[in-house]
């Protein structure tokens, strides 16, 4: 069981990377990023409402904390899809994928901050060798016209903290009720968030569209198996494999951007993706085995 959950873990981060690029393509096609984060999400949300129907047991639909953090989960995956898609927009997916995975680390900061997390040498090395990743990952030091521009490069670190968001709305919800019941309440705050944001006009437009059958792989691959494989992947995996496991998703959006999407990154991009990689992981790790006080 416990090897099938890792490989559920995998499945899904591998599909999250596919789905970066696939938003490329959409978005190199003329659609909007707001329109192309809407329908991952909708479509996601009519697999979770069947999860849900299929498995209705203990949802804690009448919980109000349950309603509210999920909510907050709601806000948390809106912000997370739509940043992403505008820091590939901007940038590339390769960039986009690494940005957003480094995430945890910037959390650490504000953790720090709020006196929530105490400031050890290894933490304050990990995050030193993230800013230097970025650094490195984006040439904000090269101020030649072309590359990541720094709108793509914030959108990449909110996407990041959007997620982190989603997390904490998600482990505040989980124990009032069921996943499916909090994805369920999450998908549909951000159908309506983004639906409202894409306007009408572009989301009736896909319907009719050739590049519908696109849309309908991201939603189908990007939320709807995915989020449910993570979660139950999750059950048996260890949270340092899963911390390991998730590289999938930047390493995998890379290799989509360079090999289909004919991006490339230079060596010192490929030096800072590395740093970064290794620095989160290893940071993650950290936290998952150390003892709790």
């Amino acid at each position: 069981m416990a090897k099938l959950s890792t490989a559920l873990v995998a499945i899904a981060a591998l599909c999250w990377g596919l789905s970066g690029g696939i938003g490329a393509i959409l978005m190199d096609e003329g659609w909007n990023a707001f329109v192309v984060a809407f329908y991952r999400g909708a479509i996601g949300l009519l697999f979770v409402v069947a999860w849900l129907v299929l498995r209705p047991g203990g949802s804690g639909l009448a919980s109000r904390r349950l309603w509210f953090w999920s909510v907050v989960a709601g806000l948390g995956v809106a912000g997370n899809f739509s940043f992403y898609f505008f820091s590939i927009a901007e940038g590339s997916v390769a960039v986009a994928a690494t940005l957003m995975y480094c995430a945890p680390v910037f959390v650490y900061l504000v953790s720090f901050v709020l006196k929530l997390e105490r400031p050890v040498p290894i933490k304050w090395v990990a995050i030193v060798m993230v800013i230097v990743g970025v650094v490195l990952l984006t040439g904000i030091y090269d101020i030649s016209p072309g590359g990541v521009t720094p709108f793509g490069v914030g959108a990449g670190l909110l996407a990041g903290l959007s997620y982190a968001v989603f997390i904490f709305g998600f482990k505040y919800a989980a124990p009032h009720g069921s996943p499916q019941a909090i994805l369920v309440i999450a998908f549909a705050v951000l159908s309506a968030i983004l639906g409202w944001a894409g306007g009408s006009e572009q989301i009736v437009a896909v319907l009719n569209s050739s590049a519908w059958p696109l849309f309908a792989t991201l939603g189908v691959i990007g939320a709807g198996l995915s989020f449910i494989f993570y979660i139950m992947g999750l059950n048996y995996t260890a949270p340092a494999v899963a911390s390991i496991v998730a590289m999938v998703e930047p390493v995998t959006a890379s290799l989509f951007g360079v090999l289909i999407l004919g991006e490339s990154l230079e060596v010192l991009q490929i030096l800072g993706m590395a740093v970064i990689l290794v620095a989160v992981t290893g940071l993650s790790v950290y936290s998952s085995v150390r003892p709790t006080k």
